[in-house]
């Protein structure tokens, strides 16, 4: 909030106390830009969570707000030009919103000064962004009976229609906002039935549970032919990552891990949706992917995990590897002091980044033909010269060790300078691999195996819908009631994410 000359007080002591308070808003706020840049640049063991960041970044603009309402009430002319301002800066609502309209007109219109009737000549519009608050309802389904006078045996009723939830209360939309709470909002079931109750609906967390587990079956057709697509593609994306599952037999957790099968060719103008499914695993061993991935022969784009190796050798995969992994080995050193050689193997490596960040977007051949020209001498220069580094300094040292992780991953990490469908790094797998950490974070463990393959069956589909635009709640409810009202398996196809995309209008909700 800024103050022109005429606005500050003439008091010493009122200046004082406002300079004070300025400076010490001020130091929070440099406080905060550090803690920011630690998250963004700091070694992993000093970062601070994000929510945290995001909460005090939250408070400061908060606090900012207080200052400038208790400002505009005190001067109604600065409130007016404050209001004009935050009109010529908000943009327009989306026109998809109902709009509920409301007229304040004058109380009397003849002209106050002759009394002739006044006549229109325009009016000012303004609109604001109001919110209903969720509202629960109940749908009545009445089936009348109807019986023949002359013939005793006879009553005649329509079938009761199909329901997810047989004798249950749920419609399919109520089990798709329990679905996407958890899973897109990461809110556990026990805090959903707090909510509940709250506004009177009395929902105990195993009932939710059983909503939950009954929608993962019938969605778990639909998860597979993702995968299926997915697959049958020319290149993905791998990752995986912990989950904690709980044990019974030994009274804590074991880890799982959940694995992220990735497409997104839109940084190459592909024509096929992206999409992300997620498999359940109770171990890290290199079958897994193997089993996965069974039929998918194309470029997998993974991290250095030598578990994928045998993809390769098997399956005929070819794999390209992540520069990002390679950049974050030579930060850590660079970050912890003078480090030279680590200094300058990051520079080379932004050079290759700012080639990537002037294609993004284009074709595949043209993507291709900058980087042969810009990012193959780059390359060709930078595998000697760590050769050569390596030769010179001890081989039990951080340097080496990150050294030789990018040389023995060369062919991996260059393969992308030759084919324009393939990214410099995994950064796309990796960015849908955060809801899952965030799920895990507030869950802190799924309930069995079969909690976590729940996990990654309605995970994959909410992950797939928002990667093509879909609203996910719209999209469950849909595609759950479709499946009850007998949706023929041979048209699983049509229940995808990107099918029901194309099948609706732009940011419409059901």
């Amino acid at each position: 909030m800024t103050m022109t000359a005429d606005e500050l007080p003439d008091d010493l002591e009122t200046l004082k106390a406002m300079v004070l308070s300025r400076e010490a808003e001020n130091a929070r706020l440099r406080q905060i830009i550090k803690e920011l840049q630690r998250h963004r640049f700091g070694r992993r063991a000093e970062t601070l969570p994000e929510d945290q960041l995001l909460l005090g970044l939250e408070e400061a603009e908060q606090i900012e707000a207080d200052a400038d309402e208790e400002k505009a009430q005190a001067a109604i002319a600065e409130r007016q030009v404050r209001a004009a301002k935050r009109r010529s800066n908000r943009g327009s609502l989306p026109a998809h919103l109902p709009r509920v309209e409301t007229v304040v007109d004058i109380d009397d219109h003849a002209c106050p000064c002759c009394q002739h009737p006044l006549h229109r000549i325009g009016e000012d519009v303004s609109e604001k962004l109001d919110i209903v608050p969720a509202q629960f309802r109940v749908l009545v389904v009445r089936r009348p009976k109807y019986a023949c006078r002359a013939c005793e045996d006879v009553v005649v009723q329509a079938p009761a229609r199909a329901r997810l939830i047989e004798g249950g209360i749920p419609t399919e939309a109520t089990v798709a906002q329990v679905l996407v709470s958890k899973y897109a909002d990461h809110l556990p079931l026990y805090r959903q039935a707090q909510i509940y109750k709250r506004q009177g609906i009395d929902l105990d967390r195993s009932t939710l549970a059983d909503w939950v587990g009954r929608a993962a079956w019938h969605l778990r057709p639909v998860h597979q032919r993702l995968l299926d697509h997915l697959k049958a593609t020319s290149k993905l994306f791998a990752d995986e990552t912990t989950a904690p599952v709980l044990d019974p037999g030994r009274g804590k957790t074991k880890t799982g891990q959940l694995w992220a099968y990735a497409r997104d060719d839109r940084p190459w103008q592909g024509d096929d949706p992206p999409g992300v499914a997620y498999v359940y695993a109770p171990d890290r061993k290199a079958e897994r992917p193997m089993s996965h991935l069974d039929g998918f022969a194309g470029i997998l784009q993974v991290d250095g995990y030598s578990g994928y190796r045998p993809l390769a050798e098997k399956n005929g995969v070819s794999l390209a590897f992540c520069w990002s992994h390679v950049r974050r080995r030579f930060y850590e050193l660079a970050a912890a002091g003078p480090a030279p050689i680590a200094g300058e193997a990051l520079k080379r490596i932004a050079e290759l980044y700012r080639i990537e960040d002037e294609i993004r977007g284009r074709t595949q051949d043209e993507r291709r033909a900058v980087r042969q020209q810009k990012s193959r001498p780059i390359a060709d220069g930078l595998a000697p010269w760590l050769r050569e580094q390596l030769a010179l300094i001890s081989q039990k040292t951080k340097l080496a060790e990150a050294i030789r992780y990018a040389l023995s991953r060369w062919e991996g990490l260059t393969r992308f300078i030759d084919d324009g469908r393939i990214e410099i790094d995994s950064n796309t797998v990796e960015r849908s691999i955060r809801p899952i950490a965030l799920n895990r974070k507030n869950a802190l463990f799924a309930g069995s195996d079969a909690g976590a393959e729940q996990w990654a069956t309605i995970a994959s589909l909410i992950e797939t819908a928002k990667l093509n635009d879909v609203e996910p709640l719209a999209y469950l409810a849909d595609v759950l009631s479709r499946i009850v009202n007998g949706h023929p398996n041979s048209q699983l196809d049509d229940l995808l994410p990107w099918a029901y995309a194309a099948s609706t209008k732009p940011n419409a909700v059901a």
